[in-house]
């Protein structure tokens, strides 16, 4: 370990001062963006591909506002099988570091790529799974992650990664930094991470961390092109959380990957010799996720008018 210190900031650390604006309007300001080197969305707002937070149902409302949908990779080849067929050309699949051939299956069916999802992604297996993937299928996208560190990007890029999705520890249902001591305050880490990407022309995906649009602003002014939201589309009612009523109220359950529940559901048992890196928690559920997307949004080009900025880039 290194003994340099550097001071990284959060985003509770930052505001933004007000630059002159020539914008007539806020409806004026574009959303486009990034999503990897070769897709363009119209918004800079993707669902996190977590078990309790994206399905079809949010996916079709993604989908309708310029969003693209990665699914999660926590059911059966079949089930993803299923979900590609339906949304040919319009989706990313999740997959960890196995079952290459199976993955290799769901891009021919049409998925427009991979999103290779693990907790520590700046590692000898990634890398080799970037090489791998790309040598078989160069057209096809591929977004890694998560990093947050340059070094860590230039690797992944190097290896031939299209997207990196930068965060580790920010989300509100994880607690890496609790247990292990690693990870960067995310705004920082976006500025750091940002130099690299912006190198390579390589978007940055900020994951984790986002709790309004003023998040979102200040993620994008960091550098990012897009930012992964968990928790406040769990919350919605068209999420893939599990959904009870209690005092009038719709309450909805949102967890970690790494959460004890999350790995006794799907793995049966807490894996030997580890401990969770996550939490379950109980929410009340804030409304429709097309509500929520136009809040969000809304919020944004009001960011965009105060920077006198008519774009994100």
């Amino acid at each position: 370990m290194t003994e340099k210190l550097q001071t990284y900031l959060t985003f509770d650390d930052v505001a933004l001062l007000p630059q002159y604006s020539n914008i007539k309007s806020r409806l004026d300001t574009k959303l486009d963006t990034r999503l990897t080197k070769k897709i363009t969305m119209k918004l800079p707002i993707v669902a996190s591909n977590m078990d309790t937070v994206i399905n079809e149902k949010m996916a079709d409302v993604l989908l309708k506002n310029g969003s693209i949908p990665i699914f999660h990779r926590f059911c059966s080849f079949e089930k993803q099988k299923e979900i590609v067929e339906k949304y040919k050309n319009e989706c990313f699949v999740s997959y960890g570091l196995k079952d290459l051939d199976n993955l290799f299956k769901l891009l021919e069916l049409g998925a427009l790529g991979v999103c290779i999802d693990i907790a520590h992604g700046h590692c000898k297996k990634m890398i080799k799974m970037i090489s791998e993937i790309k040598k078989k299928y160069p057209s096809k996208q591929i977004i890694a992650g998560n990093v947050c560190t340059p070094l860590a990007c230039h690797d992944l890029i190097t290896a031939g990664a299209d997207a990196i999705k930068v965060g580790i520890g920010p989300g509100s249902a994880c607690t890496t930094r609790i247990v292990t001591g690693f990870g960067a305050p995310q705004f920082s880490a976006i500025k750091e991470c940002s130099k690299i990407c912006s190198k390579f022309k390589v978007p940055l995906i900020a994951d984790g961390g986002i709790r309004n649009s003023r998040d979102i602003i200040l993620a994008l002014a960091a550098g990012a092109d897009t930012v992964m939201i968990g928790g406040l589309f769990a919350k919605t009612y068209e999420s893939a959380s599990k959904k009870f009523q209690k005092g009038g109220e719709t309450y909805c359950v949102y967890r970690g990957q790494a959460s004890k529940e999350f790995q006794i559901d799907f793995y049966g048992t807490l894996k030997k010799k580890t401990v969770p890196e996550g939490i379950e928690y109980k929410t009340i559920c804030s409304g429709s996720c097309q509500d929520l997307i136009y809040k969000l949004c809304g919020g944004l080009r009001s960011g965009l008018t105060y920077g006198g900025a008519i774009n994100i880039k």
